[in-house]
């Protein structure tokens, strides 16, 4: 009785895994309603505070994985694997909110094509950075594995779209924006919302390298 007192159970740290992604999601919508209610200083401030709201939230899963990982004795996965996965999934959570407040802080006074476009993609990119974390309880089924790497598949393309899509609106920043202090503001956004992109890809290849070595 004693013996067992000091062996922690196991932490459902797939279930962590999943509050957080689902978290990373309402954070990118809340995102992309800001983008879209720009123009309405209420919306906009309604859906940063949604934002900001769910990265807090985010935080808080990362937090108790975090220290989960100190106190179970046999996680079901490797630990560097959790650590890895958990924070570089909090990195896309921090790069959502950073996006909103950067525009908040440059005073961008309006959403231009290019930023729509990228906040899309990233959108997407989340969704599909969810689907894949919701199938890694079951990747030693061999079918569900299977869709996991293409899920991750997906997110590669998206990213893929995305260095398209900044590297056009890099290009036409600088041949049409005459105003030097708007150039930089717009850039900073561009690259920021790109980087969430990004780091879905790290998410991806650390669910690749997970499913590789345990399914």
């Amino acid at each position: 009785m004693f013996f067992g007192k000091l062996l922690p159970r196991d932490t459902n740290f797939f279930t962590m895994f999943n509050q957080h992604a689902d978290h990373i999601v309402v954070a990118a919508k809340a995102f992309s309603n800001l983008v879209a209610n720009y123009s309405d200083v209420e919306l906009r401030e309604k859906y940063h505070r949604e934002v900001n709201h769910a990265e807090g939230a985010a935080d808080r899963v990362t937090h108790e994985v975090n220290k989960a990982i100190h106190k179970t004795f046999i996680t079901p996965i490797d630990r560097e694997q959790i650590h890895g996965l958990i924070n570089t999934m909090d990195d896309v959570a921090d790069l959502i909110q950073d996006s909103a407040e950067t525009m908040a802080l440059y005073d961008i006074h309006h959403m231009t094509d290019e930023i729509k476009r990228l906040t899309d993609l990233s959108v997407k990119c989340c969704e599909r950075l969810r689907d894949a974390v919701y199938l890694l309880s079951k990747i030693a089924e061999a079918t569900t594995a299977d869709a996991a790497l293409k899920t991750c598949d997906e997110i590669d393309k998206l990213e893929s779209d995305a260095d398209r899509v900044l590297r056009t609106a890099m290009s036409k920043l600088f041949r049409e924006e005459p105003d030097v202090r708007e150039l930089i503001k717009l850039k900073a956004i561009y690259e920021l919302l790109e980087t969430i992109t990004d780091r879905c890809e790290d998410v991806a290849n650390l669910i690749e390298g997970i499913i590789l070595e345990n399914s």
